[in-house]
């Protein structure tokens, strides 16, 4: 899979760097800290989840303010200056609606983009998501002590191939004790953010505070949490998703932060993922619900495909389907909503949100 990196501007005039894979509907991708928009696409650790993401879908993903590729020199580390990436790469991309897969602090960035953005996301997910960081009014003095011990072992072992920081790293990111895995967390560091700025990320994470918001959220919500993940307690997902309105919980066996292939919880995780984000809403008001209520959630998938132009030869590729699979889909498409042509069905699919790039 090919990808294609860019860069945009943020409100306070921050350089973000995004990459755009796969095709087919739109999705971008919300994470934190340790991420590298070149560097991922061939990780041990990230790998599989991109491979999953682009597979029918146009995913977007980008570093944050001070990690990656996107500049590190910067003023402000918080949850205002990381939506502030969030809409600019948004905006840049010129989609006008798409779901949003926040992953750990990424849930609350892509959370509060939904709850100021309604209208431009369709659906949620969460993957090991929280409301507020250890620094917030109503944390436990333990955890508050815990993250500032951490800070301080960050600022000392960042990037550091021995020591105590390394073994606690890795330990809670890849409990499997993977060498490849923790090899390259260990290149990571070294390469996406200094001592300093990670530092600034993981205090400016633990001061995420969305509590107030969630109850005005409607946008369907997957939630999903690791039992056993050491970054971020299962009860704090549990929380999350019992406070949207909106919300559905989907707790995972095992102990990795980032699912791995050999997860039993993988192929779990991975079904109802697809499920969820197969049954994509339209925009408010617009008239396409009642305009596609008799399609399938795989035709819906084919128009959206057909609206930006594909040939059904493009479209079958994209599916991995046969090309008589993808022309019985437009006749049935068309049947459906009594259009003669598929020039037709172009033009009143753009009308109606599909397409979008």
């Amino acid at each position: 899979m090919r990808q294609r990196i860019s860069f945009c501007s943020t409100s306070d005039g921050v350089r973000i760097a995004y990459a755009v894979a796969g095709s087919g509907p739109p999705l971008i991708r919300v994470g934190g800290w340790l991420t590298h928009v070149e560097r991922d696409w061939g990780s041990p650790v990230w790998q599989h989840w991109l491979r999953e993401l682009t597979h029918g879908h146009t995913l977007a993903r980008f570093d944050i303010r001070g990690s990656g590729l996107s500049d590190h020199d910067v003023a402000d580390q918080n949850l205002e200056a990381w939506i502030r990436d969030l809409e600019a790469v948004a905006d840049s991309l010129g989609w006008k609606r798409f779901s949003l897969i926040g992953l750990c602090q990424g849930g609350p960035i892509a959370l509060l983009y939904a709850f100021r953005h309604p209208q431009r996301v369709s659906r949620l997910v969460l993957y090991n998501a929280y409301t507020n960081g250890a620094f917030t009014p109503g944390s436990s003095e333990r955890n508050k002590e815990e993250a500032e011990a951490l800070a301080s072992m960050i600022k000392i072992g960042w990037g550091r191939k021995t020591g105590a920081f390394r073994e606690l790293f890795a330990r809670r990111l890849s409990p499997g004790h993977d060498v490849k895995q923790i090899d390259w967390w260990d290149e990571l560091q070294r390469t996406t953010a200094s001592p300093e700025n990670a530092v600034r990320l993981w205090r400016g994470f633990h001061e995420i505070d969305i509590r107030n918001v969630l109850p005005h959220i409607h946008t369907p919500t997957l939630v999903a949490h690791v039992e056993n993940d050491a970054m971020v307690p299962f009860e704090l997902g549990r929380s999350l998703a019992s406070q949207l309105p909106d919300a559905h919980f989907l707790p995972l066996k095992g102990a990795s932060h980032i699912l791995q292939l050999e997860d039993s919880a993988w192929p779990v995780f991975i079904g109802e993922l697809r499920r969820f984000l197969a049954d994509v809403p339209t925009l408010p008001g617009s008239g396409t619900a009642p305009w596609v209520g008799e399609l399938t959630s795989r035709q819906r998938v084919v128009l959206n495909l057909v609206a930006r132009g594909q040939s059904n030869t493009e479209i079958a590729q994209a599916l991995s389907i046969a090309t008589k699979t993808v022309r019985n889909h437009v006749s049935a498409i068309c049947g459906s909503l009594d259009i003669q042509t598929r020039a037709q069905l172009i033009v009143q699919a753009r009308e109606r949100g599909f397409g979008a790039e």
